[in-house]
């Protein structure tokens, strides 16, 4: 029996500097109500991929954690909004759908810090990302798509990676 799910994939970034870059190529794939989940502990490296991800949709604003404001609004120059959501002072599903969550999902991408909070909440095609603190500079990255879109996300994302290292 296989340890990794077959349709995952698990990087480890060896510095902030690769973890963004790896945002930067995700975020130019991203489409409106796609949902990218991001998981991990406290200094797993969430915000700093959401940086990326922001550079590579676009954005005109510096991605931030926006723990203390639960949420901010990226835009582009094209008026299109991307929504990053820290789900970390939530404490349930309920809570989320009363800051109109599904508004919030169908605007634009949508990120959210801290998913399982609010997991129930969540749309079930998604793209999960499991990072882990390995080290002063290095972070694991275990991405699991939920759906055919976000499969394409990631079959895109992977050969994309693959072909820089070639």
């Amino acid at each position: 029996m296989p340890i990794l799910d077959p349709n995952s994939f698990e990087f480890i970034s060896r510095s902030p500097d690769q973890t963004r870059r790896i945002g930067i190529r995700l975020g130019s794939m991203l489409k409106p109500q796609d949902v990218i989940c991001l998981s991990g502990d406290l200094g797993a490296g969430k915000t700093t991929l959401t940086q990326g991800i922001a550079v590579g949709w676009g954005s005109l604003d510096q991605a931030t954690s926006p723990t203390f404001v639960l949420a901010k609004n990226y835009r582009r120059p094209d008026g299109s909004e991307m929504v990053h959501l820290d789900a970390y002072r939530l404490e349930n599903a309920f809570e989320a759908e009363d800051l109109d969550i599904d508004q919030m999902i169908h605007s634009g991408p949508f990120i959210v810090e801290w998913p399982e909070r609010i997991l129930k909440a969540l749309p079930e095609e998604r793209l999960w990302i499991q990072m882990t603190w390995l080290g002063d500079e290095q972070r694991g990255l275990m991405i699991t798509p939920k759906g055919k879109r976000h499969t394409f996300i990631l079959d895109k994302l992977k050969n994309e990676m693959i072909k820089s290292f070639l």
